[in-house]
């Protein structure tokens, strides 16, 4: 099954049209015509507001999808490369062989309190984060951004920054970011 069609049955389970699914996730019903008939997959975003308006979890969404021809690395083994930078803060590479790659997915686990050491990425570099569980501090170049569960923040990775857990539990985010060049 396909991101269009567990969409589809999804929505026909909950008697919702595509006009009304439109309106309550605000997704345009173009772009939702285009998921349901395979002509796009939508963004991580647009899932969610989908996700959102469906009432269900994101997760919920993805269950059950077909990746058999993907050329995604799914990493069943979980024999990833972490990284413990300091005694607060891992960082944990979700894919093999990524000075091949154009993106470096990581998980970073921040204990309560915690903050990563200061970072500034070469000219060029960017970075994508999605806060999966607690409040992240995020600095960049001196300006702060609060992060809670399920936001985001793209940047400027050649800016210096950091990230600071401001709860006590511990924090989970997915960092993508521009692989260092060596």
């Amino acid at each position: 099954m396909y991101i269009g069609e567990k969409l589809h049955a999804l929505r026909k389970s909950k008697r919702i049209s595509l006009t009304e699914l439109s309106l309550k996730s605000g997704v345009q019903m173009a772009t939702l015509s285009r998921i349901e008939n395979k002509k796009m997959v939508g963004t991580l975003e647009s899932h969610m507001q989908i996700a959102k308006a469906l009432g269900i979890d994101v997760t919920e969404l993805y269950q059950g999808l077909a990746h058999s021809n993907a050329l995604i690395d799914l990493r069943p083994d979980k024999n990833t490369d972490v990284f413990t930078r300091s005694e607060q803060a891992s960082f944990e590479i979700l894919t093999k062989n990524v000075m091949n790659k154009k993106m470096m997915p990581s998980l970073v686990q921040i204990k309560g309190g915690g903050k990563t050491h200061k970072e500034q990425n070469q000219g060029g570099s960017e970075k994508f984060i999605f806060i999966l569980d607690g409040r992240v501090e995020v600095n960049v170049n001196n300006q702060t951004f609060m992060l809670q569960k399920n936001s985001t923040l793209y940047f400027d990775a050649s800016l210096p920054h950091y990230y600071h857990n401001t709860g006590k539990a511990d924090a989970k985010l997915i960092c993508i970011g521009t692989p260092v060049s060596l």
